[in-house]
């Protein structure tokens, strides 16, 4: 028999658990409130903010925090951290092109992070512009596949609504397309009944 109480046992899994969503939900947060500030509250003209909710809900995040952090992004409340995006250009083993876009609320530890973790895996830092000709931008869709959807169904979707192409990667669709036109992607595929993980502008 156990030494310990059904209820020690219970308490120690919930602490864990607890701390585990609590970091959870900071990243969370913070991915909203930089969302809200750089596109505005508006979640309609803002996916990058209604993805970032979309995540937080699924994460069971109580709607008042998802407001507050809303709110304080757009300036709406006060504390918000003043979050920064930087880009960093390099090269990787090999001389392989990299870009490293960071989210920090520190220049200077950022750069000295980004800087070790880059040469401590074989590559080099490189000056603003050296790399950056050789990347677009480009609005991302996720779909997991469920058995029943195929690339020509999602393809049909989606195409007269902007998407460039749509890309097999295995357990899941890649829909690719300008920036511009990542809300009308997503609202083609939500319009044809078909959910998608995750939608993001990424370089």
């Amino acid at each position: 028999m156990s030494g310990h109480s059904k209820w020690a046992t219970t308490k120690h899994k919930k602490a864990i658990i607890d701390s585990r969503r609590a970091k959870v939900f900071a990243k969370q947060i913070r991915a909203i409130e930089v969302a809200a500030r750089n596109g505005g509250a508006d979640m309609d003209g803002n996916p990058t903010l209604f993805d970032a909710v979309a995540k937080a809900k699924k994460s069971s995040m109580p709607a008042d925090n998802i407001d507050r952090a809303i709110k304080r992004g757009a300036g709406l409340e006060a504390g918000a951290k003043d979050w920064i995006t930087i880009m960093y250009e390099g090269y990787g083993p090999n001389g392989v092109a990299i870009m490293i876009e960071c989210l920090s609320d520190n220049r200077n530890r950022s750069a000295s992070e980004v800087k070790v973790a880059v040469t401590r895996n074989g590559g080099s830092m490189a000056d603003l512009g050296s790399v950056s000709y050789l990347f677009n931008r480009k609005g991302v869709v996720i779909v997991k596949k469920d058995g029943t959807l195929t690339e020509d169904l999602i393809l049909e979707a989606v195409l007269e609504a902007g998407a460039e192409e749509v890309n097999d990667l295995g357990e899941a669709f890649e829909i690719v397309s300008e920036p511009v036109d990542l809300v009308p992607v997503r609202t083609a595929l939500q319009a044809a009944g078909i959910d998608y993980e995750l939608s993001l502008i990424h370089i």
